[in-house]
């Protein structure tokens, strides 16, 4: 459940409360008994990682950065289907001319 900040426009009163989501705001000011309240928009909460206990391998897999390295090298470069087409490069120039 969030907490909302509140603020009475009548008497500068400003307070936070808890509640549900699904809970109306609150109108009534509980220091003058006016019914001058608004919801005030936050920031939100962040995520704060503090001390020594995160490390990068907590969040993948050991498998992450050599399939990474296996996704990046195996592409065509733009050179594929021509006469500068690396060794490695499965379309020959006549599989090129085949799909144009």
């Amino acid at each position: 459940m969030p907490t909302y900040d509140y603020l009475c426009s009548a008497c500068g009163h400003r307070f936070e409360e808890f509640q549900s989501m699904s809970a109306k705001a609150l109108r009534k000011c509980p220091a003058c008994k006016k019914s001058a309240l608004e919801r005030l928009i936050g920031a939100g909460a962040g995520v704060i990682f503090k001390g020594s206990g995160f490390y990068e391998t907590d969040y993948r897999g050991s498998s992450y950065s050599s399939d990474a390295k296996k996704d990046a090298g195996g592409g065509c470069t733009p050179a594929c289907g021509t006469g500068d087409a690396p060794a490695g490069c499965k379309m020959t120039k006549k599989d090129s001319d085949a799909k144009s």
